[in-house]
């Protein structure tokens, strides 16, 4: 397949429903066992096209968290940035490196399927309720954190979603928010269909 060329500038992420539903599944499933020790990531991939200047994200695809196995990603988060965004991230759980076998995998069937590789979606939970007191100050939203612009702006792709879940009045809600490279928001509109 030839590569497309992108346009610099995404405009707009048109997400399918079937995306949503399939991350938010996991990333419900992440929830229900956040404890105060353990915020349990949920960490996907953006597959979709680009239809001019918007990205058109169709399917998501989901790997390993490599911090758990790698020792480079290991002494990425010991010597930059566990000392650069606090000692949170000493936590194992709290980020999430993709496993770059998983990453080869995704990209070689999305381009089978004549998909391309658009970005990221990531949980953010509502950490500052479930997660110790010292978190209580910290709120977390669809927005990024220094770690998520950090990220952004190494991968290079040119979008980045997050979502935010929260419990509420007995039921679980979320939002979407997409960010492009250099942490600029972009509007994103979810497909009802």
């Amino acid at each position: 397949m030839e590569l497309a060329e992108r346009p610099t500038r995404t405009d707009a992420v048109l997400f399918s429903d079937r995306a949503v539903k399939t991350f938010l599944e996991a990333a419900s499933a992440e929830y229900s066992f956040i404890t105060e020790d353990e915020p349990r990531p949920c960490f996907a991939v953006l597959l979709g096209r680009s239809a001019g200047s918007e990205a058109v994200v169709s399917e998501v695809a989901f790997g390993r968290n490599a911090r758990l196995t790698d020792p480079s990603a290991r002494e990425e988060f010991a010597s930059t940035i566990v000392p650069r965004f606090g000692t949170a991230y000493e936590n194992p759980v709290r980020a999430w490196w993709l496993d770059p076998a998983d990453l080869l995998t995704i990209t070689r069937r999305a381009d089978a399927s004549g998909l391309d590789v658009l970005g990221s979606i990531h949980l953010h939970p509502d950490w500052h309720r479930l997660g110790p007191e010292c978190e209580r100050n910290r709120p977390l939203s669809d927005s990024p954190t220094p770690m998520d612009e950090h990220m952004f702006r190494n991968s290079g792709w040119p979008v980045n979603v997050v979502c935010y879940l929260e419990r509420r009045h007995g039921g679980l809600y979320y939002s979407l928010a997409a960010w492009d490279s250099e942490c600029l928001r972009l509007p994103l509109r979810t497909n009802h269909s």
